[in-house]
């Protein structure tokens, strides 16, 4: 599934962005892919952000691989191996910290404007932190449907790590599980 390209991003550019690697090349197109299976072993775009994340975020690898149904209809990310969990705690400051400069950092503009650049160029479709989450062509962080109701008010004594307040959650399209995107073909 293709998503429409968001207008504006909440996010100002940042130092060494990755992506500026990349701005004189075509930038990848928002895409959101739903999981209907469960696989057996993680995805090589999982493998390879998980190492990306070791050499550049500050944090530990917590996991990939789960089957896990959100729905009749949906598996989680995890259940196709695309999906990471990457520990860091928002209840401690300087973890919150590196999360949200992890954060920002995929979510910047790269040096020609283009939004969420590295997110993009990496495949990452999802990303949800600390009761809030970003899906493939919204503008930002936004509330995370699960911290709160339906009036849109926080829920109270939402499990820590339901509420990925433990972990950052990054989610990869099938373009991105398969390093088939900008980033992976091209930016290394």
């Amino acid at each position: 599934m293709t998503v429409a390209v968001a207008a504006a991003t909440p996010y100002g550019q940042v130092a060494h962005n990755p992506a500026n690697r990349l701005a004189a090349k075509p930038i990848d197109d928002y895409r959101y892919d739903r999981a209907h299976h469960c696989y057996r072993r993680p995805s090589r775009g999982a493998n390879a952000m998980v190492s990306w994340l070791t050499h550049n975020a500050r944090g530990q690898f917590w996991g990939i691989m789960r089957c896990e149904r959100l729905s009749r209809d949906s598996l989680s990310l995890h259940s196709e191996g695309r999906a990471i969990d990457w520990h860091l705690d928002a209840r401690r400051p300087a973890e919150r910290r590196a999360a949200e400069r992890l954060i920002k950092r995929l979510l910047a503009p790269d040096s020609e404007g283009n939004a969420h650049a590295l997110a993009r160029r990496m495949g990452i479709q999802e990303i949800i932190f600390n009761c809030r989450s970003w899906w493939s062509g919204s503008e930002g962080m936004e509330p995370y449907s699960l911290c709160v109701d339906r009036k849109g008010r926080k829920r109270k004594r939402v499990n820590a790590t339901l509420a990925h307040r433990d972990h950052v959650h990054i989610g990869l399209s099938r373009a991105g599980a398969r390093m088939r995107t900008s980033f992976w073909t091209r930016g290394r």
